[in-house]
Protein backbone atom coordinates (compact mmCIF):
# COMPACT_ATOMS: atom_id res chain seq x y z
CA UNK A 1 0.00 0.00 0.00
CA UNK A 2 1.43 3.39 -1.06
CA UNK A 3 2.17 5.84 1.74
CA UNK A 4 -0.06 8.89 1.97
CA UNK A 5 1.72 11.92 0.51
CA UNK A 6 2.80 14.38 3.21
CA UNK A 7 2.37 18.01 2.14
CA UNK A 8 3.80 19.54 5.33
CA UNK A 9 7.54 18.84 5.46
CA UNK A 10 8.72 18.38 9.09
CA UNK A 11 11.75 20.44 10.21
CA UNK A 12 13.98 20.45 13.29
CA UNK A 13 14.93 24.14 13.43
CA UNK A 14 16.68 26.71 11.26
CA UNK A 15 20.08 28.32 10.70
CA UNK A 16 21.28 31.67 9.34
CA UNK A 17 22.83 31.37 5.85
CA UNK A 18 23.96 34.84 4.65
CA UNK A 19 24.51 35.27 0.90
CA UNK A 20 28.01 34.81 -0.49
CA UNK A 21 29.60 38.11 -1.50
CA UNK A 22 29.60 36.88 -5.10
CA UNK A 23 25.84 37.43 -4.99
CA UNK A 24 26.71 40.98 -6.05
CA UNK A 25 27.92 39.57 -9.37
CA UNK A 26 24.61 37.83 -9.88
CA UNK A 27 22.78 41.01 -8.90
CA UNK A 28 24.64 42.96 -11.59
CA UNK A 29 24.00 40.34 -14.29
CA UNK A 30 20.23 40.58 -14.61
CA UNK A 31 20.28 41.87 -18.17
CA UNK A 32 19.48 45.50 -17.44
CA UNK A 33 19.55 47.52 -20.64
CA UNK A 34 21.24 50.92 -20.40
CA UNK A 35 18.00 52.87 -20.79
CA UNK A 36 16.15 50.67 -18.28
CA UNK A 37 18.96 51.13 -15.74
CA UNK A 38 18.80 54.93 -15.99
CA UNK A 39 15.00 54.82 -15.77
CA UNK A 40 15.31 52.88 -12.50
CA UNK A 41 17.46 55.66 -11.04
CA UNK A 42 14.95 58.29 -12.17
CA UNK A 43 12.22 56.28 -10.41
CA UNK A 44 14.12 56.78 -7.16
CA UNK A 45 14.27 60.52 -7.84
CA UNK A 46 10.51 60.64 -8.37
CA UNK A 47 9.94 58.70 -5.16
CA UNK A 48 12.10 61.31 -3.38
CA UNK A 49 9.76 64.07 -4.59
CA UNK A 50 12.13 65.50 -7.20
CA UNK A 51 10.85 68.17 -9.57
CA UNK A 52 13.97 68.27 -11.74
CA UNK A 53 16.27 65.41 -12.73
CA UNK A 54 19.46 65.94 -14.75
CA UNK A 55 21.25 63.08 -16.55
CA UNK A 56 24.78 64.35 -17.05
CA UNK A 57 27.44 62.83 -19.32
CA UNK A 58 30.94 64.11 -18.46
CA UNK A 59 33.70 64.02 -21.06
CA UNK A 60 37.36 64.97 -21.13
CA UNK A 61 38.01 65.86 -24.76
CA UNK A 62 37.21 62.72 -26.75
CA UNK A 63 36.95 60.48 -23.68
CA UNK A 64 33.74 59.94 -21.72
CA UNK A 65 34.66 59.71 -18.04
CA UNK A 66 31.47 59.53 -15.92
CA UNK A 67 27.70 59.58 -15.98
CA UNK A 68 25.67 61.25 -13.23
CA UNK A 69 22.00 61.42 -12.29
CA UNK A 70 21.20 64.45 -10.13
CA UNK A 71 17.88 65.38 -8.55
CA UNK A 72 16.40 67.98 -6.23
CA UNK A 73 14.46 65.46 -4.14
CA UNK A 74 14.33 65.18 -0.37
CA UNK A 75 17.83 63.74 -0.08
CA UNK A 76 19.08 61.14 2.42
CA UNK A 77 20.76 61.16 5.82
CA UNK A 78 23.73 58.93 6.67
CA UNK A 79 21.39 56.26 8.03
CA UNK A 80 19.09 56.44 5.01
CA UNK A 81 22.09 56.16 2.67
CA UNK A 82 23.10 52.94 4.43
CA UNK A 83 19.62 51.53 3.82
CA UNK A 84 19.60 52.69 0.19
CA UNK A 85 22.97 51.08 -0.51
CA UNK A 86 22.08 47.81 1.20
CA UNK A 87 20.92 45.08 -1.18
CA UNK A 88 17.20 44.69 -0.56
CA UNK A 89 17.45 47.46 2.01
CA UNK A 90 14.27 49.39 1.30
CA UNK A 91 11.54 47.33 2.96
CA UNK A 92 8.86 49.97 3.52
CA UNK A 93 7.71 51.53 0.27
CA UNK A 94 4.62 53.70 0.21
CA UNK A 95 1.66 52.36 -1.81
CA UNK A 96 2.35 55.00 -4.50
CA UNK A 97 6.13 54.45 -4.76
CA UNK A 98 7.76 53.37 -8.01
CA UNK A 99 10.43 51.31 -6.20
CA UNK A 100 9.48 47.95 -4.73
CA UNK A 101 12.33 45.41 -4.55
CA UNK A 102 15.19 47.31 -2.90
CA UNK A 103 17.71 46.26 -5.56
CA UNK A 104 17.25 48.78 -8.39
CA UNK A 105 19.92 51.34 -7.48
CA UNK A 106 22.61 48.72 -6.91
CA UNK A 107 21.67 46.27 -9.64
CA UNK A 108 21.02 48.89 -12.32
CA UNK A 109 24.23 50.78 -11.53
CA UNK A 110 26.65 47.87 -11.19
CA UNK A 111 25.24 46.27 -14.35
CA UNK A 112 26.77 49.16 -16.28
CA UNK A 113 29.55 50.65 -14.13
CA UNK A 114 32.58 49.45 -12.21
CA UNK A 115 31.67 51.78 -9.34
CA UNK A 116 28.65 53.75 -8.16
CA UNK A 117 28.88 56.70 -5.77
CA UNK A 118 25.84 58.23 -4.08
CA UNK A 119 26.06 61.56 -2.25
CA UNK A 120 23.04 63.25 -0.73
CA UNK A 121 21.92 66.13 1.45
CA UNK A 122 18.66 66.82 3.25
CA UNK A 123 17.46 70.22 4.43
CA UNK A 124 18.68 69.42 7.97
CA UNK A 125 21.85 67.39 7.38
CA UNK A 126 25.23 67.86 5.74
CA UNK A 127 26.14 65.95 2.59
CA UNK A 128 27.06 62.30 3.07
CA UNK A 129 28.08 59.63 0.64
CA UNK A 130 28.57 55.90 0.01
CA UNK A 131 30.39 54.12 -2.80
CA UNK A 132 30.16 50.58 -4.12
CA UNK A 133 33.22 49.42 -6.09
CA UNK A 134 32.50 46.10 -7.76
CA UNK A 135 35.93 44.65 -6.94
CA UNK A 136 35.39 45.28 -3.22
CA UNK A 137 31.71 44.39 -3.21
CA UNK A 138 32.32 40.84 -4.41
CA UNK A 139 34.92 40.15 -1.71
CA UNK A 140 32.70 40.88 1.27
CA UNK A 141 29.95 43.48 0.68
CA UNK A 142 32.41 46.27 1.54
CA UNK A 143 30.69 49.62 0.88
CA UNK A 144 33.00 52.65 1.15
CA UNK A 145 32.14 55.80 3.11
CA UNK A 146 32.70 58.89 0.97
CA UNK A 147 34.93 61.55 2.52
CA UNK A 148 32.56 64.33 3.74
CA UNK A 149 34.43 67.16 2.00
CA UNK A 150 34.16 65.38 -1.35
CA UNK A 151 30.47 64.72 -0.76
CA UNK A 152 30.04 68.46 -0.15
CA UNK A 153 32.03 69.28 -3.33
CA UNK A 154 29.91 66.99 -5.50
CA UNK A 155 26.67 68.41 -4.13
CA UNK A 156 28.00 71.98 -4.55
CA UNK A 157 28.88 71.25 -8.18
CA UNK A 158 25.19 70.99 -8.96
CA UNK A 159 23.97 73.78 -6.70
CA UNK A 160 21.04 75.53 -8.40
CA UNK A 161 21.12 73.02 -11.25
CA UNK A 162 19.01 71.30 -10.11
CA UNK A 163 19.84 71.05 -6.37
CA UNK A 164 18.46 73.99 -4.37
CA UNK A 165 18.17 73.04 -0.68
CA UNK A 166 18.47 69.29 -0.87
CA UNK A 167 19.10 66.55 -3.38
CA UNK A 168 21.04 63.49 -4.47
CA UNK A 169 23.88 62.81 -6.93
CA UNK A 170 24.47 59.32 -8.31
CA UNK A 171 27.78 58.93 -10.13
CA UNK A 172 28.80 56.04 -12.38
CA UNK A 173 32.50 55.47 -13.12
CA UNK A 174 33.99 52.87 -15.43
CA UNK A 175 30.83 52.74 -17.55
CA UNK A 176 31.09 49.56 -19.59
CA UNK A 177 29.56 50.69 -22.86
CA UNK A 178 31.36 54.04 -23.12
CA UNK A 179 33.64 54.10 -26.20
CA UNK A 180 37.14 52.95 -25.32
CA UNK A 181 38.71 55.10 -28.05
CA UNK A 182 36.96 58.37 -28.79
CA UNK A 183 38.93 59.41 -31.88
CA UNK A 184 37.38 59.97 -35.29
CA UNK A 185 34.18 61.36 -33.85
CA UNK A 186 33.32 58.05 -32.16
CA UNK A 187 32.36 59.72 -28.89
CA UNK A 188 30.08 62.23 -30.60
CA UNK A 189 28.35 59.46 -32.54
CA UNK A 190 27.93 57.42 -29.37
CA UNK A 191 26.41 60.37 -27.51
CA UNK A 192 23.98 61.26 -30.28
CA UNK A 193 22.84 57.65 -30.63
CA UNK A 194 22.66 56.90 -26.89
CA UNK A 195 21.01 60.14 -25.84
CA UNK A 196 18.38 59.79 -28.55
CA UNK A 197 17.49 56.25 -27.42
CA UNK A 198 17.54 57.27 -23.76
CA UNK A 199 15.29 60.27 -24.39
CA UNK A 200 12.76 58.12 -26.26
CA UNK A 201 12.79 55.43 -23.56
CA UNK A 202 12.30 57.86 -20.68
CA UNK A 203 9.77 59.85 -22.69
CA UNK A 204 7.65 56.71 -23.09
CA UNK A 205 8.07 55.01 -19.69
CA UNK A 206 7.55 58.21 -17.69
CA UNK A 207 5.26 60.15 -20.01
CA UNK A 208 2.54 60.64 -17.38
CA UNK A 209 5.04 62.37 -15.08
CA UNK A 210 6.58 64.42 -17.91
CA UNK A 211 3.14 65.68 -18.92
CA UNK A 212 2.86 67.38 -15.52
CA UNK A 213 3.88 71.03 -15.23
CA UNK A 214 6.08 70.38 -12.18
CA UNK A 215 8.40 67.60 -13.40
CA UNK A 216 11.27 67.70 -15.89
CA UNK A 217 14.13 65.47 -17.04
CA UNK A 218 17.13 67.07 -18.73
CA UNK A 219 19.95 65.26 -20.55
CA UNK A 220 23.21 67.18 -20.92
CA UNK A 221 26.87 66.73 -21.83
CA UNK A 222 29.70 68.72 -20.25
CA UNK A 223 33.40 68.94 -21.02
CA UNK A 224 35.09 68.86 -17.61
CA UNK A 225 38.08 70.94 -18.75
CA UNK A 226 36.30 73.83 -20.45
CA UNK A 227 33.06 73.43 -18.37
CA UNK A 228 31.18 73.94 -21.63
CA UNK A 229 27.73 72.33 -21.55
CA UNK A 230 26.16 71.25 -24.83
CA UNK A 231 23.54 68.81 -26.12
CA UNK A 232 21.37 70.12 -23.30
CA UNK A 233 17.72 69.29 -23.87
CA UNK A 234 14.59 68.27 -22.02
CA UNK A 235 13.03 64.83 -22.42
CA UNK A 236 9.74 65.07 -24.30
CA UNK A 237 6.78 62.93 -23.17
CA UNK A 238 5.78 60.19 -25.63
CA UNK A 239 2.18 59.25 -24.87
CA UNK A 240 1.48 55.88 -26.56
CA UNK A 241 -2.19 56.89 -26.66
CA UNK A 242 -1.49 60.42 -27.88
CA UNK A 243 -3.25 60.32 -31.25
CA UNK A 244 -5.03 63.54 -32.35
CA UNK A 245 -8.00 61.67 -33.90
CA UNK A 246 -9.09 58.15 -33.05
CA UNK A 247 -8.79 55.43 -35.68
CA UNK A 248 -12.32 54.20 -34.92
CA UNK A 249 -15.23 56.34 -33.79
CA UNK A 250 -16.30 53.85 -31.06
CA UNK A 251 -12.97 54.06 -29.23
CA UNK A 252 -11.46 54.57 -26.70
CA UNK A 253 -13.76 52.28 -24.73
CA UNK A 254 -13.28 50.73 -21.27
CA UNK A 255 -13.80 47.01 -20.74
CA UNK A 256 -13.81 45.28 -17.36
CA UNK A 257 -12.10 41.95 -16.77
CA UNK A 258 -13.36 40.16 -13.67
CA UNK A 259 -10.29 38.32 -12.34
CA UNK A 260 -11.36 35.99 -9.51
CA UNK A 261 -8.17 36.38 -7.44
CA UNK A 262 -7.86 40.20 -7.59
CA UNK A 263 -11.24 41.56 -8.69
CA UNK A 264 -11.99 44.08 -11.44
CA UNK A 265 -9.27 45.13 -13.88
CA UNK A 266 -10.18 47.94 -16.27
CA UNK A 267 -8.91 47.71 -19.86
CA UNK A 268 -9.15 50.98 -21.79
CA UNK A 269 -8.98 49.97 -25.45
CA UNK A 270 -7.68 52.34 -28.15
CA UNK A 271 -7.39 52.10 -31.94
CA UNK A 272 -4.74 54.30 -33.53
CA UNK A 273 -5.46 55.96 -36.89
CA UNK A 274 -3.83 54.01 -39.74
CA UNK A 275 -0.51 55.12 -41.25
CA UNK A 276 0.34 57.48 -38.39
CA UNK A 277 3.84 58.95 -38.55
CA UNK A 278 3.72 60.45 -35.05
CA UNK A 279 6.66 59.68 -32.75
CA UNK A 280 4.18 58.39 -30.16
CA UNK A 281 3.29 55.60 -32.58
CA UNK A 282 6.48 54.85 -34.50
CA UNK A 283 9.53 56.11 -32.62
CA UNK A 284 10.00 53.56 -29.87
CA UNK A 285 10.59 50.11 -31.34
CA UNK A 286 8.61 48.08 -33.81
CA UNK A 287 4.89 48.85 -34.13
CA UNK A 288 4.30 45.08 -34.20
CA UNK A 289 5.89 44.79 -30.75
CA UNK A 290 4.07 47.86 -29.45
CA UNK A 291 0.55 46.53 -29.98
CA UNK A 292 -1.30 45.11 -26.99
CA UNK A 293 -1.23 45.91 -23.29
CA UNK A 294 0.42 48.96 -21.73
CA UNK A 295 0.61 48.19 -18.04
CA UNK A 296 1.10 51.12 -15.66
CA UNK A 297 2.14 50.90 -12.03
CA UNK A 298 1.60 54.13 -10.09
CA UNK A 299 1.68 56.15 -13.32
CA UNK A 300 4.85 54.57 -14.75
CA UNK A 301 4.82 52.19 -17.73
CA UNK A 302 6.13 48.77 -16.72
CA UNK A 303 5.22 47.02 -19.97
CA UNK A 304 4.88 48.73 -23.35
CA UNK A 305 3.10 46.32 -25.65
CA UNK A 306 2.49 42.58 -25.79
CA UNK A 307 -0.58 40.40 -25.37
CA UNK A 308 0.53 38.31 -22.35
CA UNK A 309 -0.73 35.04 -23.86
CA UNK A 310 -4.19 36.48 -24.54
CA UNK A 311 -3.31 36.22 -28.24
CA UNK A 312 -0.30 36.39 -30.55
CA UNK A 313 0.96 39.63 -32.16
CA UNK A 314 -0.09 40.10 -35.78
CA UNK A 315 0.21 42.91 -38.34
CA UNK A 316 -3.57 43.37 -38.43
CA UNK A 317 -3.49 44.39 -34.75
CA UNK A 318 -0.79 47.02 -35.12
CA UNK A 319 -3.31 49.77 -34.31
CA UNK A 320 -4.53 48.13 -31.08
CA UNK A 321 -3.23 49.40 -27.75
CA UNK A 322 -4.82 48.81 -24.34
CA UNK A 323 -4.21 51.00 -21.28
CA UNK A 324 -4.18 49.01 -18.00
CA UNK A 325 -3.44 50.35 -14.51
CA UNK A 326 -2.16 47.50 -12.34
CA UNK A 327 -4.22 46.96 -9.18
CA UNK A 328 -2.52 47.87 -5.91
CA UNK A 329 -2.50 44.20 -4.96
CA UNK A 330 -2.12 42.14 -8.12
CA UNK A 331 -0.97 39.06 -6.20
CA UNK A 332 0.59 36.38 -8.40
CA UNK A 333 -1.82 37.05 -11.27
CA UNK A 334 0.19 40.00 -12.66
CA UNK A 335 3.82 39.81 -11.53
CA UNK A 336 6.19 42.66 -12.32
CA UNK A 337 9.78 41.97 -13.39
CA UNK A 338 12.61 43.47 -11.30
CA UNK A 339 13.69 45.62 -14.26
CA UNK A 340 10.10 46.95 -14.67
CA UNK A 341 10.14 45.96 -18.33
CA UNK A 342 7.43 43.35 -18.37
CA UNK A 343 4.49 41.79 -16.56
CA UNK A 344 4.04 38.04 -16.25
CA UNK A 345 0.35 37.19 -16.37
CA UNK A 346 -1.21 33.88 -15.34
CA UNK A 347 -3.84 32.05 -17.44
CA UNK A 348 -6.43 33.41 -14.99
CA UNK A 349 -5.83 36.92 -16.38
CA UNK A 350 -5.96 35.77 -20.02
CA UNK A 351 -9.28 33.99 -19.41
CA UNK A 352 -10.74 37.05 -17.70
CA UNK A 353 -9.71 39.29 -20.63
CA UNK A 354 -11.40 36.96 -23.11
CA UNK A 355 -14.63 37.34 -21.10
CA UNK A 356 -14.27 41.12 -20.52
CA UNK A 357 -17.15 43.43 -21.41
CA UNK A 358 -17.87 47.14 -21.37
CA UNK A 359 -20.80 48.82 -19.60
CA UNK A 360 -23.12 48.17 -22.55
CA UNK A 361 -22.25 44.47 -22.79
CA UNK A 362 -19.88 44.75 -25.75
CA UNK A 363 -17.22 42.04 -25.59
CA UNK A 364 -13.47 42.65 -25.65
CA UNK A 365 -13.29 40.23 -28.58
CA UNK A 366 -15.35 42.74 -30.60
CA UNK A 367 -12.64 45.33 -29.95
CA UNK A 368 -10.06 42.96 -31.41
CA UNK A 369 -12.24 42.49 -34.50
CA UNK A 370 -12.73 46.27 -34.86
CA UNK A 371 -8.96 46.91 -34.65
CA UNK A 372 -8.28 44.25 -37.29
CA UNK A 373 -10.98 45.63 -39.60
CA UNK A 374 -9.67 49.21 -39.28
CA UNK A 375 -6.21 48.03 -40.35
CA UNK A 376 -7.54 45.90 -43.24
CA UNK A 377 -9.73 48.68 -44.58
CA UNK A 378 -6.77 51.05 -44.63
CA UNK A 379 -4.72 48.44 -46.52
CA UNK A 380 -7.51 48.05 -49.06
CA UNK A 381 -7.59 51.78 -49.72
CA UNK A 382 -3.82 51.74 -50.26
CA UNK A 383 -4.05 48.70 -52.50
CA UNK A 384 -6.31 50.41 -55.03
CA UNK A 385 -3.71 53.14 -55.61
CA UNK A 386 -0.34 51.45 -55.27
CA UNK A 387 1.25 48.67 -57.26
CA UNK A 388 2.01 45.42 -55.39
CA UNK A 389 5.72 44.84 -54.68
CA UNK A 390 8.13 42.06 -53.77
CA UNK A 391 8.75 42.51 -50.03
CA UNK A 392 12.15 43.32 -48.47
CA UNK A 393 13.82 40.50 -46.56
CA UNK A 394 17.19 39.71 -44.96
CA UNK A 395 19.39 42.73 -44.31
CA UNK A 396 16.55 45.21 -43.86
CA UNK A 397 15.71 46.45 -40.36
CA UNK A 398 12.41 45.04 -39.02
CA UNK A 399 10.92 48.53 -38.71
CA UNK A 400 11.69 49.19 -42.40
CA UNK A 401 10.07 45.92 -43.48
CA UNK A 402 7.00 46.64 -41.36
CA UNK A 403 6.62 50.15 -42.76
CA UNK A 404 6.88 48.97 -46.39
CA UNK A 405 4.38 46.19 -45.76
CA UNK A 406 2.02 48.68 -44.14
CA UNK A 407 2.22 51.14 -47.03
CA UNK A 408 2.32 48.79 -50.03
CA UNK A 409 0.40 45.67 -51.05
CA UNK A 410 2.75 42.66 -51.16
CA UNK A 411 3.01 40.20 -54.06
CA UNK A 412 2.10 36.80 -52.58
CA UNK A 413 4.44 33.82 -52.78
CA UNK A 414 7.51 35.81 -53.83
CA UNK A 415 11.02 35.35 -52.42
CA UNK A 416 11.86 38.58 -50.55
CA UNK A 417 14.62 40.92 -51.74
CA UNK A 418 17.74 40.77 -49.55
CA UNK A 419 20.37 43.47 -48.99
CA UNK A 420 23.95 42.37 -48.40
CA UNK A 421 27.43 43.88 -48.26
CA UNK A 422 29.78 42.08 -50.69
CA UNK A 423 33.23 42.46 -52.17
CA UNK A 424 32.72 44.32 -55.47
CA UNK A 425 34.93 46.21 -57.90
CA UNK A 426 35.90 49.71 -56.78
CA UNK A 427 34.05 51.40 -59.66
CA UNK A 428 30.60 50.14 -58.65
CA UNK A 429 28.48 50.93 -55.61
CA UNK A 430 25.97 48.11 -55.96
CA UNK A 431 25.10 45.04 -58.01
CA UNK A 432 21.79 43.36 -58.81
CA UNK A 433 21.86 39.59 -58.26
CA UNK A 434 18.66 38.23 -59.80
CA UNK A 435 19.51 34.60 -59.04
CA UNK A 436 19.58 35.14 -55.27
CA UNK A 437 17.28 38.18 -55.43
CA UNK A 438 19.84 40.33 -53.62
CA UNK A 439 20.89 43.97 -53.71
CA UNK A 440 24.67 43.65 -53.23
CA UNK A 441 26.35 46.73 -51.75
CA UNK A 442 30.07 47.38 -52.11
CA UNK A 443 31.79 46.42 -48.86
CA UNK A 444 34.60 48.87 -49.63
CA UNK A 445 32.30 51.80 -48.79
CA UNK A 446 30.61 50.27 -45.73
CA UNK A 447 32.74 52.03 -43.10
CA UNK A 448 32.19 55.41 -44.75
CA UNK A 449 28.43 54.89 -44.97
CA UNK A 450 28.31 53.84 -41.31
CA UNK A 451 30.54 56.71 -40.18
CA UNK A 452 33.19 54.36 -38.83
CA UNK A 453 30.78 52.34 -36.69
CA UNK A 454 30.82 48.55 -36.71
CA UNK A 455 28.34 46.93 -39.08
CA UNK A 456 25.46 44.56 -38.35
CA UNK A 457 23.13 42.47 -40.48
CA UNK A 458 20.46 45.20 -40.56
CA UNK A 459 22.77 48.24 -40.63
CA UNK A 460 22.45 51.32 -42.87
CA UNK A 461 18.61 51.22 -42.85
CA UNK A 462 18.23 54.57 -44.64
CA UNK A 463 20.57 53.62 -47.51
CA UNK A 464 19.04 50.16 -47.91
CA UNK A 465 15.52 51.60 -47.95
CA UNK A 466 16.44 54.05 -50.71
CA UNK A 467 18.17 51.29 -52.69
CA UNK A 468 15.09 49.10 -52.35
CA UNK A 469 12.85 51.79 -53.85
CA UNK A 470 15.35 52.43 -56.65
CA UNK A 471 15.62 48.84 -57.84
CA UNK A 472 12.85 46.65 -56.38
CA UNK A 473 10.85 46.52 -59.61
CA UNK A 474 13.93 45.26 -61.53
CA UNK A 475 13.55 41.92 -59.75
CA UNK A 476 10.06 41.49 -61.21
CA UNK A 477 11.46 40.89 -64.71
CA UNK A 478 14.18 38.58 -66.08
CA UNK A 479 15.77 41.21 -68.33
CA UNK A 480 16.46 44.94 -68.18
CA UNK A 481 15.61 47.17 -71.12
CA UNK A 482 17.79 50.04 -72.43
CA UNK A 483 16.13 52.61 -70.19
CA UNK A 484 16.64 50.53 -67.03
CA UNK A 485 20.27 49.88 -67.96
CA UNK A 486 20.84 53.59 -68.50
CA UNK A 487 19.29 54.35 -65.09
CA UNK A 488 21.50 51.74 -63.44
CA UNK A 489 24.60 53.31 -65.00
CA UNK A 490 23.48 56.77 -63.87
CA UNK A 491 22.85 55.62 -60.29
CA UNK A 492 26.17 53.78 -60.17
CA UNK A 493 28.12 56.84 -61.25
CA UNK A 494 26.50 59.22 -58.77
CA UNK A 495 26.52 56.79 -55.83
CA UNK A 496 30.20 55.84 -56.33
CA UNK A 497 31.13 59.54 -56.35
CA UNK A 498 29.10 60.12 -53.17
CA UNK A 499 30.62 57.07 -51.45
CA UNK A 500 34.15 58.16 -52.32
CA UNK A 501 33.41 61.63 -50.92
CA UNK A 502 32.17 60.00 -47.69
CA UNK A 503 35.33 57.87 -47.55
CA UNK A 504 37.56 60.92 -48.03
CA UNK A 505 35.69 62.83 -45.33
CA UNK A 506 36.11 59.91 -42.91
CA UNK A 507 39.85 59.80 -43.66
CA UNK A 508 40.13 63.56 -43.06
CA UNK A 509 38.35 63.25 -39.68
CA UNK A 510 40.61 60.38 -38.65
CA UNK A 511 43.68 62.43 -39.61
CA UNK A 512 42.50 65.41 -37.59
CA UNK A 513 41.81 63.28 -34.50
CA UNK A 514 45.25 61.67 -34.81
Amino acid sequence: MAEEWQFDVPTTGSKFLPPDARYMEALSSQGYGFEAAIADLVDNSIDAGAKDVVIHFLRDGDALVSLLVIDDGRGMTDEELDVAMTVGGRHHYSPTALGMFGTGLKSASLSHAAAVTVTSRTRKTRPAGRRWVMERAVTGFQCDIVEPRYAQTLIDRYQDCPIIWQGTVIRWDGVKNFPQHGGGGQTDRYLHRTINKLGLHLGLQLHRFLLRDDFNITIAVEDIRSRDVYMNFGVVPLNPFGYPVTGHRDYPRTFVAEVPSIGRVELTAHIWPPKSSLDEYKSVGSVLERQGFYFYRNGRIVQAGGWNNVRQPEPYLSLARVDVDLPADAGDVLRLSVKKEGVEATPEFASAVERAQDASGRAFTEYIADAQLTYREARKRSGTQRKPVIPPGTGFAPAVKESIEEELPILPGEQPIAAQWRKLAGDVFFDIDRDTRTIALNRRYRAAILGGRGGTLNDAPLLKSLMYFLVHDIFETEFSGPRVKDNLQLWQSVLVSAARAELNQLDDESGESG
